[in-house]
């Protein structure tokens, strides 16, 4: 697990933390939190620090941290990097300690009494930016001279080269800022001995293939450079043939796999119902503190106005907010002072906030990969969390897309009746009430006027009154509400009716358009019909992913369908098929 946010320090406080405001903070940490970590879990899972051959600063500062144990990612990796000659790629899940499965080897191996740059991180986000850096300087609280310095948009870059300029030795930067302060001259990579590229997915998955090429390039060819990543696209596979020597592959759990410890569970309804759903999922979960995932920016803010509007506290996270209204509202959510985090993928990346009860996929993700990375914000340190999607009928299919490439089955469930919702409000406000604490000294000196007033009512009508005058709006709400799900036991789509028709006896195509394209099946159903010849009833599963596509034909075609296919354009854009595995 990430070992940073959770001491109590602001990631945006760029200044090391030290004195006795630090040492009661790591002590009230090891006081308050230790205890919250299963002691059989910890024996299972976990080897201790002081194994490997840490320098003995930074054993201290993991000791203050409060941790003794490694996980698993951070047992396989760390010995390997500071004792192998060799370039690492580790494949863990979200949330299972990548940042210090690189970063206390990292420290321990750099020269601190030069001021060189000799570690260069990327990432693809402010927020993982500021957390890495925040993690880092936790570990190395303890080492003299050692600075590290955090590079990333939407923030002063003048201070950014001040930062540098003083002696950096390690740079965590996002792709697109650190280039720029490159073409400036105020970054040179020509000393660097470590790189390492962290979710090197996501960042692939947000455009920034060229900048990570263009950075690598600058930097020594001798250098040690490690990729982290819960999943491994072709893309990354690609940077480590190009840049990495003879890596050595770690794995913890299973690559693209989804965390053991999280349910998933999918609520079918239609499209006009989809904010209701969302409403009903979180009134039936009183104690919800979860994290709702929108596909855009606009439709974030959207969904978050409109759950302010009714009442709930929520609040949204994306890319258009300044970075002090990013930071206001995390330091919200940390705190526990927010309830419910409306965010894009992008901006959630680098959220490392325990706890997290509930993940609601308000819309599925692009990529079944981010889906992995989204559902990995519960269930951390071996806690148990829950991920709920909510689809449309047009939708159910992506959903066994989904359990296919990340190898977990959800339980289809159905959205919660009126009923039942008020139910649950109701108990858990009673639960609230009976748990109250009450300060009889002070309160005494106001009841005598109350008890004279209510002296009327029995203490049956006192308990109904009191109900309702917390209740009601639950009751006005949700009377006569409608059943809001949808069936899917029998319905088949025309891409289950088709792979069943063609049996298997198909070949796979693929097409350099997608989503991005505003494309439909429609449309390569056309497209392919119209230039082969082809009857639809030749065509199998269709495909659509954020950048390209995949259909399938009839084998006894295939030839055709690819000679037919050979130059042709869709609104303007040259298509390119072949055949794939």
């Amino acid at each position: 697990m990430s070992l940073g946010n959770i001491t109590g320090f602001n990631t945006e406080n760029q200044t090391k933390p030290s004195g006795k405001r630090a040492e009661a903070a790591f002590f009230c940490f090891k006081r308050h939190y230790r205890p919250r970590f299963p002691p059989a879990f910890i024996r299972k899972a976990f080897m201790n620090f002081s194994s490997f051959g840490l320098k003995h600063e930074i054993i201290r500062a993991i000791d203050q941290l409060g941790f003794e144990h490694a996980t698993r990612i951070q047992e396989k990796v760390i010995p390997r990097m500071l004792t192998g000659d060799t370039d690492v790629i580790g494949l863990a899940q979200t949330g299972t300690g990548k940042t210090a499965a690189y970063g206390l080897p990292l420290i321990h191996l750099l020269d601190f009494k030069s001021k060189n740059s000799q570690g260069l991180i990327l990432c693809p986000t402010r927020e993982l930016c500021l957390q890495i850096t925040s993690d880092l300087k936790l570990f190395a609280r303890h080492i003299p001279n050692a600075r590290i310095a955090a590079v990333y948009g939407g923030a002063d870059i003048r201070k950014q080269i001040t930062l540098i300029k003083k002696g950096a030795q390690i740079i965590v930067a996002t792709p697109g800022r650190l280039l720029d302060l490159i073409n400036r001259k105020a970054v040179k990579l020509g000393t660097v001995a470590y790189a390492v590229l962290d979710e090197a997915d996501e960042m692939l998955n947000m455009g920034f293939q060229e900048d990570i090429d263009d950075i690598l390039k600058r930097t020594p060819t001798d250098k040690r450079t490690c990729l982290f990543s819960a999943t491994m696209p072709d893309a990354a596979a690609k940077i480590a043939d190009t840049y990495m020597i003879r890596p050595k592959t770690i794995t913890a759990g299973s690559p693209n796999k989804a965390a053991e410890n999280i349910s998933h569970a999918c609520y079918v309804v239609k499209e006009k119902n989809r904010y209701s759903a969302l409403k009903r999922m979180i009134d039936y979960i009183p104690d919800i503190f979860g994290l709702i995932f929108c596909r855009t920016r606009i439709e974030t803010q959207t969904v978050a106005d409109k759950l302010m509007k009714d009442g709930y506290n929520a609040e949204p996270l994306h890319g258009d907010l300044s970075q002090m209204q990013r930071n206001q509202v995390m330091k919200k959510f940390r705190e526990r002072t927010l309830q419910l985090l409306v965010a894009t993928d992008v901006a959630a990346r680098g959220l490392d906030v325990h706890d997290i009860t509930h993940v609601i996929n308000y819309n599925l993700p692009d990529e079944p990969d981010r889906y992995t990375h989204r559902s990995g914000r519960t269930a951390r340190a071996g806690k148990s969390g829950v991920s709920i999607v909510l689809v449309n009928t047009r939708e159910v299919r992506r959903i066994k897309e989904l359990e296919s490439k990340s190898g977990i089955r959800f339980e289809y469930k159905k959205i919660p009746g009126g009923r039942a919702v008020c139910e649950k409000q109701l108990y858990a406000m009673v639960d609230r009430l009976v748990s109250t604490e009450v300060n009889k000294k002070e309160i005494d000196n106001y009841l005598p006027p109350v008890f004279e007033t209510l002296s009327a009512l029995s203490k049956e009508e006192l308990i109904r009154r009191f109900v309702s005058a917390e209740f009601n709006r639950f009751l006005d709400y949700y009377r006569g509400a409608e059943d809001i799900n949808v069936s899917v036991k029998k319905r088949q789509t025309k891409a289950d009716k088709a792979e069943h028709r063609l049996a298997g006896n198909t070949q796979r195509f693929f097409m350099n358009v997608g989503r991005l394209d505003k494309l439909k099946e429609g449309a390569i159903v056309r497209l392919v019909c119209d230039k082969s010849g082809i009857s639809s009833k030749k065509l199998g599963r269709i495909q659509l992913k954020r950048e390209f596509s995949f259909f399938d034909v009839e084998k006894s075609v295939a030839k055709k369908v690819l000679k037919s296919l050979k130059g042709v354009t869709l609104d303007g854009r040259k298509i390119r098929a072949k055949f794939s595995d």
